[in-house]
């Protein structure tokens, strides 16, 4: 819980300005990824959370918060920040892919930037990640304001959640040359899931697959997993990276079709 507190002020922050701009709307926030998961580095790692809304809000609401979240950037790890808004529909009785009201990570803080209006009005839609996000604040969640876990997640259907981490690997060939550490965990929890059923950390992941998978692929996790709890950067062999993904793949889809 060290990481954790850490960042108490920050959450506690986000979590105050939320409730002052959402008022009765909000149903809660809700804290998931490495944070939650007990995994969390501040190099590698960003914040992870759910903003639930028994309502909608409007622009206006939507651009306070943003602002907000600009200002707490300033403390916050080095990938930053990733959250999403969601109404609380769509949380207790699931939609895939499920619709959002907003979302925000490092990937689109230069639009933001530069188009505030542009981004407030335009950036919603439906995101199949959150299904994968759904299933990990049911397992390791942390409620950081509102309704219990239980009370507001409904079940995600197997078929759904499958879906969305499949999506997340589904170009880990070339993005293993790209995103080695990244890419090298993620296919081993993907694995651990569509085999063992677990549904796992990165870190959990590589752990997982030094226990399940052949031996001549266990340098490549074990390097994968040093990197991930430090501050350095691993160089893959392209032939080995990529043989390393087919094998993973190979096994996850023949899961799949089982």
């Amino acid at each position: 819980m060290i990481d954790f507190m850490l960042y108490q002020d920050l959450l506690d922050s986000i979590t105050d300005k939320s409730r002052q701009i959402f008022q009765d709307a909000l149903t809660g926030v809700y804290l998931h990824g490495s944070l939650a998961m007990g995994c969390f580095h501040p190099v590698r790692s960003d914040l992870d959370f759910i903003v639930v809304l028994r309502e909608p809000i409007s622009d206006r609401q939507k651009l306070q918060f943003m602002n907000h979240i600009m200002e707490c950037r300033r403390s916050a790890p080095a990938k930053g920040i990733e959250f999403s808004i969601v109404m609380e529909k769509f949380c207790r009785e699931f939609l895939y892919p499920t619709p959002f009201e907003l979302h925000f990570s490092n990937v689109h803080l230069q639009w933001f930037l530069d188009n505030p209006d542009d981004y407030i009005r335009k950036m919603n839609g439906t995101d199949k990640d959150l299904a994968a996000h759904f299933r990990i604040i049911q397992s390791y969640g942390i409620v950081l304001y509102g309704a219990p876990i239980d009370d507001v997640f409904g079940v995600v259907p197997r078929a759904d959640y499958i879906d969305s981490i499949l999506s997340d690997i589904k170009d880990a060939r070339e993005e293993i040359l790209k995103q080695p550490v990244y890419m090298i965990l993620n296919l081993c929890r993907t694995a651990a899931f569509l085999k063992d059923d677990l549904v796992l950390s990165k870190k959990q992941g590589g752990e997982w697959a030094l226990q399940n998978i052949p031996a001549q692929y266990h340098d490549i996790v074990s390097e994968a997993l040093t990197s991930y709890a430090s501050e350095n950067d691993i160089c893959v062999i392209s032939l080995k990276a990529q043989a390393f993904a087919d094998y993973m793949l190979n096994g996850i889809y023949s899961a799949v079709r089982t």
